[in-house]
């Protein structure tokens, strides 16, 4: 939401100054529906460090996560998709080394 003295373009710069994370999904595999869930997932965990997260359309199996140009994951080169806690520890550790991701990573610790 936009504060009162806040043009949109102001806006836009200071998203532009945040991380960026990009998705890269099959459209013919139809995998817009799991590239989304990714989105909101680490939008609304990283809601205040991330500037964007943007899904981009491909073609040929391409299952694939950047994050500022930085491969965090691909489909083919792994074997599947990430599983979303290992996913947000990728991301975490690039933009906020010392944030704790609450329950999920402290029963890995467990372990």
């Amino acid at each position: 939401m936009l504060k009162a003295m806040e043009t949109p373009r102001e806006t836009q710069d200071y998203a532009s100054r945040r991380p960026r994370v990009s998705i890269t999904y099959c459209t013919q595999c139809r995998w817009l529906l799991r590239a989304a869930w990714y989105a909101q997932e680490l939008l609304t965990t990283f809601s205040a460090e991330l500037g964007e997260v943007a899904l981009i359309p491909g073609q040929g199996g391409i299952f694939e996560v950047h994050l500022d140009g930085e491969l965090l994951h691909s489909r083919k080169e792994r074997g599947g998709f990430p599983d979303i806690k290992d996913l947000k520890q990728a991301v975490r550790d690039c933009i906020a080394p010392d944030r704790d991701l609450g329950h999920s990573e402290r029963k890995a610790e467990e372990v």
